[in-house]
C-alpha cells in the first residue's frame, strides 16, 4: 500500500508534527494496523480507506488506537488532495468521533472538529505536585488542561513523566497560557508514551472554547511551543471548531505486507 509521512501545521520540513498516512485498498485488521503504527514509530499513523461517501479514517499511536487526532487528519487530507483527488476541494472522513470534513482553502487545509468544552475543576495539591507547578486554573475533558501565568512558563516547562503518569484519569496533559504574539500558546504531553506531542490538533477542540470564554472572541491564532513548533488557525462555530493549517510532504513510498 502507499505510505506517506507528512509534517502538519507547518510549511517547512522538520517542523510541525509528522504523521504517517497509509492508503489501503481493502480492510486491514486492527492487529496489523497496530503493528504498522509500532513499526512506523510516529506519534500517529492514519489509516485511510475509500468508501462510497468518502473515506474511513482511523488513528493509531505506536501502542493504542486513539479517538481523535488533528495532525494525522490534516496529513491524510493533504495526501488525498495532493495524490488521490487533486481536483477535489473537500474530503469527508468517517471516524469514531463522527464525520470530519477537511476543506482546501488556498494554502490552508481547514478541518471541522467537534467541540469538546472542558469543565473547570479544583486545583488540588495532588494535581499540582504531579504537574510540578501550581496552575492558575485547571480544566478537564479527554485531556487535562493546566492554565499557566505566562507564555514563558509554558515554554520553560520541564515535564516529569513519572509524576505526570499519576494523572492517569486523562489521556494527555496540556499546558496553556495567553500568547505574546498570538492569542494563546500550549504544549501537550503524553505520559503513557513519555513524550511531548509537537502539535496537537485534537487538544484544540477543548482549548478553543476554553480561550473563547476567557478572551471573549471566536477566532484565534494559536501556537504550540514544542521544539518543532506549529501554528493553528482556529474558529469556534455554533456546533463545531474549524482548525486550519498547512502541511508539507517528507516521504512517499510503499509498504509491503
Amino acid at each position: 500500500m502507499r505510505y506517506y509521512i507528512v509534517d502538519s501545521f507547518t510549511d517547512k520540513l522538520f517542523s510541525g508534527n509528522p504523521a504517517g498516512v497509509c492508503i489501503a485498498d481493502k480492510p486491514i485488521s486492527d492487529d496489523i494496523m497496530q503493528k504498522m503504527a509500532f513499526e512506523n514509530n510516529l506519534s500517529e499513523t492514519a489509516f485511510v480507506r475509500k468508501t462510497e461517501d468518502g473515506y474511513n479514517l482511523r488513528w493509531f499511536t505506536p501502542t493504542f488506537e486513539i479517538d481523535l487526532c488533528g495532525h494525522a487528519t490534516l496529513a491524510a487530507a493533504f495526501v488525498i488532495f495532493s495524490f488521490i483527488e487533486p481536483d477535489s476541494h473537500i474530503v469527508r472522513f468517517s471516524t469514531v468521533s463522527g464525520v470530519l470534513t477537511v476543506e482546501r482553502k488556498g494554502e490552508l487545509l481547514e478541518m471541522s472538529f467537534p467541540v469538546r468544552k472542558p469543565k473547570r475543576i479544583e486545583v488540588t495539591e495532588e494535581i499540582s505536585a504531579a504537574l510540578g507547578f501550581v496552575p492558575a486554573e485547571l480544566y478537564s475533558e479527554r485531556d487535562l488542561y493546566a492554565v499557566a501565568d505566562s507564555e514563558k512558563a509554558v515554554s520553560d516547562y520541564a515535564p516529569d513523566y513519572q509524576r505526570l503518569a499519576e494523572l492517569d484519569k486523562w489521556l494527555g496533559i496540556a499546558i496553556t497560557a495567553k500568547g505574546n504574539d498570538c492569542d494563546f500558546v500550549s504544549r501537550f504531553f503524553c505520559p503513557e508514551l513519555k513524550l511531548e506531542d509537537p502539535v496537537t490538533g485534537s487538544s484544540h477542540s477543548s482549548l478553543v472554547p476554553l480561550w473563547s470564554d476567557k478572551l471573549g472572541k471566536d477566532e484565534f491564532t494559536a501556537k504550540q511551543l514544542s521544539k518543532r513548533g506549529g501554528t493553528l488557525y482556529c474558529r469556534l462555530c455554533e456546533n463545531e471548531i474549524r482548525i486550519s493549517g498547512r502541511a508539507v510532504l517528507y516521504l512517499s513510498g510503499e509498504v509491503d505486507l
